[in-house]
């Protein structure tokens, strides 16, 4: 069997994140790791004793035995990166959001198409099997056409630890930017993908966070389609609760949220100890990403999706889809805890290895990559300028998007 060997440049949060889900996958070598924080690489190392650590993004794409990386840095560096990996060849998946500017993702795009590179825009929900099952059903017609899309999120996004950087709109700091990619990648994946237009408000209301930590969006597809998103990362509500089966915790429980609240507005949190707790080997690094891994879904940072046809509603249920159609309610189970999961982190690294390895098609690619991050800085813009933002760079699904793709029950 063919592995492909990878090495992952910035391991922090988003790095430890994706590590459970290379290391269930025997198609997958991690040979290598950067990072500029010595602690993060004595980690690494720790965990992966065979793997080569570096200190650089760019000693890492100078390893020959490097095939591809996975680009998890500050997300100001992800075009530098991306375009250095591109140079030396190598194949890419880049962490949300792809760039903070669309010049910089065009570089990335241009970069990896003259290089002949893959180049994956990766970690959105709109790889997880639910949100693509809920495509097939769109796609297939039975219960007529797709008529509206909504999506809602409540996290405690902004309570968790924060670097300089990530405070910092302009470096890519804030939910439109860090967590806008979910909702408008699921919006395009079930709605065709062709975007018209944004109206959108950005809220700022937390004075020890100069980030916005809160968005609501009306989007129009050139279809007439019309879909709406909804995230508040405040952490006062969560949106787990929507479900029987939830409980009043995202990342944090309520009272957590209570003392962390209190901490940073005494101006007593530690903020720099509690992101090293969560990043490989931290004291926390396990509890941090539980609830992410756990087999149940619940209406996490993404939230609750619903889409409307002209004979049924259908959203996510505990482990796969409820369907609301004219024959009452139905529960869809979709494969197993691994692939129901909230974060389904492999299925970036299968389209990968597909692409690279089996040669098919790459489907979330730079310019899909690039047509969502417009979105998202339409979204800043129409808030700033209180107008429609008409969109320039959106492409479609591609036809052949999830073929093999088999919804059981329906």
């Amino acid at each position: 069997m063919r592995k492909l060997k990878i090495g992952m440049i910035g391991i922090g949060v988003g790095g430890a994140e994706i590590l459970p889900a290379m290391e269930s996958m025997d198609r997958i070598d991690l040979v290598a790791g950067a990072d500029i924080v010595p602690q993060t690489i004595e980690r690494f190392k720790e965990r992966y004793p065979e793997a080569r650590t570096y200190l650089s993004a760019r000693e890492l794409c100078a390893d020959a035995n490097v095939e591809a990386v996975w680009i998890s840095s500050p997300n100001r560096f992800h075009a530098e990166h991306a375009v250095l990996a591109a140079e030396h060849g190598k194949h890419i998946v880049v962490e949300k959001p792809m760039a903070t500017t669309l010049e910089d993702a065009a570089r990335m795009v241009e970069a990896a198409e003259r290089h002949g590179v893959k180049l994956l825009a990766g970690h959105t929900r709109a790889f997880t099997m639910p949100i693509r099952a809920m495509r097939k059903l769109i796609e297939s017609g039975r219960h007529g056409q797709l008529r509206a899309l909504n999506i809602w999120s409540y996290s405690d996004w902004m309570l968790r630890p924060r670097t300089a950087d990530e405070l910092d709109v302009a470096q890519g700091g804030g939910i439109p930017f860090r967590q806008g990619p979910h909702q408008v990648d699921t919006v395009r994946l079930l709605g065709g993908g062709l975007l018209r237009s944004v109206r959108a408000q950005v809220g700022w209301w937390m004075k020890e966070r100069p980030i916005p930590g809160y968005y609501s969006a009306f989007m129009e597809f050139e279809n007439g389609v019309p879909a709406t998103i909804v995230h508040n990362g405040y952490g006062y509500f969560s949106g787990a609760e929507l479900v029987p089966w939830g409980e009043d915790k995202a990342i944090y429980t309520a009272d957590q949220r209570v003392a962390i609240r209190k901490a940073m507005r005494d101006g007593t949190r530690n903020e720099a100890e509690d992101k090293q707790a969560i990043r490989i080997g931290g004291s926390r690094e396990k509890d941090y990403f539980e609830g992410i891994s756990a087999p149940a879904w619940v209406p996490e940072d993404m939230g609750l999706a619903i889409a409307s046809l002209d004979r049924a509603d259908v959203r996510q249920s505990r482990h796969g889809l409820y369907i609301h159609g004219d024959e009452g309610k139905r529960d869809i189970t979709i494969g197993g805890g691994v692939e129901t999961g909230v974060v389904q982190r492999r299925a970036e690294l299968e389209e990968l290895y597909a692409a690279v390895v089996g040669g098919k098609p790459l489907w979330h690619d730079g310019r899909w990559g690039m047509a969502t991050l417009e979105v998202c800085l339409a979204m800043m813009q129409s808030a700033q300028e209180r107008r429609e933002i008409m969109l320039r760079h959106q492409v479609p699904v591609p036809a052949a998007y999830d073929n093999d793709l088999v919804v059981p029950g329906d």
